[in-house]
């Protein structure tokens, strides 16, 4: 697989690094075991080959058309289904059955991966960026705690399973890699209060009360608007990077409250 994969000019604007780690794809694999299971981003195909070995069934997507050429000529089984398209192009129905996604995720689609994840909530193993971890994974307080942290919290149960450092893809990347679990928690947070949360989270380490008037033109309201509004909220005078993420939920629709019984800001 690496004479292949060394014989093989990856494309930089797809953002492509290849897991060459097989321990890493049957470490990934193993979570799919007896399961339905998307691959998103086949490459060529060492998780694509982990995965149909344990997996009930597995659809493979990759959106290269040299690479998809390589796959099939390379990867059989029965149980697979190999799909040449964007992924993010085709139809849920296509997905229809399927409990999980394993997949070695390019670094630029991360959180509409994860986003495309939550609104379906489906679970995935996902070999991510590390700093893009870090700050899912980050608490109240930290430096890396952002609107990422916020919403992945909210979104799903998260959990650790490996480093995965830049020597196991091929060409290698400037940044390391982890392999993390996510879990859906089956909560629908509406667009208005991911909006608000957004906002706050733009400006982290200003009081709320600073937050909402530095945020007046995405809320469609006057700064002085906005003072009587959250005028005597026992809120007002935290930072959003202080406070969990299931109260920064709360605070958000008591936000939406106020500008006018939910009425929906401007975005």
């Amino acid at each position: 697989m690496l004479k292949s994969i060394k014989g093989f000019k990856a494309s930089r604007r797809m953002g492509q690094n290849f897991l060459v780690s097989g321990e890493i794809a049957r470490l990934e694999a193993a979570y799919a075991a007896g399961k339905n299971v998307v691959e998103f981003g086949a490459g060529l195909g060492i998780l694509t080959e982990a995965l149909c070995r344990v997996a009930k069934s597995v659809i493979a997507v990759e959106k290269d058309r040299r690479l998809f050429s390589v796959l099939e000529g390379k990867v059989s089984h029965q149980n697979l289904r190999l799909v040449n398209a964007d992924f993010f192009d085709l139809d849920s129905d296509m997905f229809s059955g399927c409990e999980l996604m394993v997949s070695n995720v390019p670094y630029s689609l991360s959180s509409r991966t994860i986003s495309w994840l939550a609104e379906r909530r489906m679970e995935g193993v996902l070999c991510l960026q590390k700093d893009f971890v870090v700050h899912m994974l980050a608490r109240p307080g930290s430096d890396k705690y952002s609107r990422l942290s916020v919403m992945a919290k909210l979104q799903f149960e998260l959990e650790e399973i490996a480093n995965a450092p830049s020597t196991m893809f091929y060409p290698k990347p400037k940044v390391d890699s982890m392999v993390v679990r996510i879990i859906p928690k089956g909560k629908q947070i509406d667009a208005e209060r991911i909006h608000i949360i957004s906002l706050l989270m733009e400006h982290k380490k200003k009081r709320i009360k600073n937050a909402l008037a530095d945020s007046s033109k995405g809320l469609a309201l006057e700064k002085s608007e906005i003072s009587r509004m959250i005028a005597g909220k026992k809120y007002a005078e935290l930072r959003p990077f202080q406070v969990a993420p299931e109260e920064l939920l709360l605070i958000s629709a008591d936000v939406l409250k106020e500008i006018g019984k939910g009425a929906h800001p401007n975005e």
